[in-house]
């Protein structure tokens, strides 16, 4: 990249950041002691400003230039993942939503210890979250990595690193100072400039094929290489029966998934009410399903303007299809239309893995201090200060063990390590939720089995498939110590932790607490007594 291009970018990022450093200092100036204001913002935002920053959390690094990255190699086969993230919303919006806000106070812990043993409970469920927590955030670690090396016209590992481990400083600023309050208008900022600048990416691709989207489709297909196999499914899911249930697997962990995310949950209750929560969500479908429309057209616009060979040779993965993209659409390389969009582009997708990466360390040091810590250390009646604390530097401890993932992995497809994350959390945090809200004989047990039942194998799979060792894009090309042929472990780990939690229940000598199925049952479904 150009000179101008490096200079104008730095700018731009270097406002974001000084932006929201500034609201972080303004926000750190409030009370930030209690529980309630640290990890909930005081629950005191609107649907829709929460609707916006639920939006902001969902649509990261993996949706922005991951996704479109993935469509722009593999055309159809990409818009899986487009599908599945918007599709996830319906589960999100039926099935929990309404229930978690009025069950829980929060994290997922809550709604589950609600009438069970709570410190097995509590261990059980923040080892998940801050588990899922960590996958996610070394997506957003990549795509940073990957981002800055563009910018900066290096493929050298040292500026990726740095890019990471910038990344993670100012994450763990955000979120010690500034606790839930400042992450949720950070948040909300970031939405308005990633919808922004992605409608102004459509518009430009739309109007470069005169509004045919017949044409735009024929001419990613004649770049790919591929021909009219280029829009049909199977050029990367369709190979043989192994790539197929790929394919089922990964539709799987992203449409269960989100309703297990952490960071996710924990937005339902920063506004003061379940119907809140309720809209929250249908402002955030809105503004997400927008998005996710929007991504297929670059995706594709992607292919047939810049190519998958232009692409690819930026970065495997395809990590840099839009910011490449942006720059075709300028003008090219030293035009100055081409610099500035480029660098606007650049600017907004670096803005979107910094809001992201503060939210999901939010919810992975609340479940380390009011799950983990709460459970093991801190008396029953103990000071809720010392948990704040605690969250803080748990806040640094992620930031350190994110980091590091994120250099190991930093040549994977952001996309594809979110749907692992996904994966887990539909395997190990879906089955305990859903239990717990509607079985009437669930007990501890079963609670602590469903969890470590989804999330173990899940784990374990990832650990033994092609990830991370056998084939020359793994983690650890070198060696290979894979037994399990999908990338995706969803569609064996996730059963495996609906089941583990049946048969922990049913093997259990405890009853199951009738009185508090029948209190969670009624708070759920009006309200009373809610926090």
């Amino acid at each position: 990249m150009t000179g101008d291009h490096q200079t104008l970018a730095l700018l731009l990022f270097s406002g974001f950041v000084a932006v929201t450093l500034g609201i972080t200092t303004w926000v750190s100036r409030r009370r930030q002691g209690s529980a309630d204001e640290f990890y909930a913002g005081g629950r005191l935002f609107s649907p829709l400003e929460n609707g916006f920053a639920i939006a902001g959390d969902y649509m990261s690094a993996a949706s922005f230039l991951g996704i479109t990255g993935i469509i722009a190699l593999y055309g159809y086969d990409g818009l899986l993942y487009s599908v599945g993230f918007l599709v996830a919303w319906l589960v999100v919006l039926f099935l929990v939503a309404e229930l978690v806000r009025n069950c829980g106070r929060f994290t997922l812990a809550d709604v589950v210890a609600a009438r069970m043993s709570e410190r097995p409970v509590r261990i059980a469920a923040g080892t998940s979250s801050v588990t899922v927590s960590v996958l996610y955030l070394v997506a957003q670690m990549v795509g940073a990595g990957s981002l800055v090396a563009l910018l900066l016209g290096r493929t050298s590992g040292a500026a990726q690193a740095w890019a990471v481990i910038g990344v993670g400083a100012l994450m763990v600023i955000y979120v010690s100072l500034g606790g839930m309050r400042a992450t949720t208008w950070i948040q909300i900022v970031k939405a308005v400039l990633l919808l922004s600048g992605t409608v102004v990416l459509t518009v430009l691709v739309l109007l470069r094929f005169h509004g045919d989207v017949d044409r735009l489709l024929l001419t990613a297909a004649e770049r790919s290489g591929h021909g009219r196999a280029f829009l049909a499914p199977g050029l990367k899911y369709g190979g043989d029966w192994t790539a197929r249930l790929d394919f089922i697997s990964l539709g799987l962990a992203l449409v269960l998934g989100t309703a297990g995310l952490p960071h996710i949950l924990s937005r339902f209750y920063t506004v003061p009410t379940a119907r809140a929560a309720r809209r929250s969500v249908v402002w955030s479908i809105g503004l997400i399903g927008s998005f996710y429309l929007m991504t297929i057209v670059l995706g594709f616009g992607a292919a047939a303007v810049v190519g998958p060979a232009a692409v690819r040779g930026s970065n495997a993965a395809g990590n840099t299809a839009v910011p490449l993209l942006a720059l075709d659409l300028g003008g090219g390389a030293g035009s100055t239309g081409g610099t500035v969009l480029f660098a606007v582009v650049a600017a907004v997708a670096f803005a979107t893995i910094l809001a992201v990466v503060a939210g999901i360390t939010l919810a992975s040091s609340a479940s380390v201090a009011h799950d983990l810590y709460a459970s093991l250390r801190r008396p029953r009646g103990g000071d809720p200060r010392s948990e704040v604390a605690v969250a803080r530097w748990a806040a640094v401890g992620v930031g350190v063990v994110a980091i590091a993932l994120g250099l190991l992995a930093r040549d994977l497809n952001v996309a594809f390590l979110v749907g692992l994350a996904f994966a887990v959390a539909a395997s190990a945090n879906l089955p305990v939720l859903l239990y717990s809200l509607f079985w009437r004989g669930f007990t501890t047990r079963g609670a602590v089995w469903a969890v470590y039942g989804g999330l173990l194998p899940a784990i374990g799979l990832v650990l033994l498939s092609p990830v991370v060792s056998g084939s020359p894009g793994s983690l650890f090309p070198a060696v290979d110590f894979q037994y399990f042929p999908l990338e995706n472990p969803g569609i064996v780990s996730i059963p495996l932790g609906f089941l583990a939690g049946w048969l922990g229940t049913v093997t259990s000598d405890e009853v199951g607490d009738e009185a508090g199925y029948a209190e969670t049952e009624v708070r759920s479904l009006t309200g009373a007594g809610a926090v």
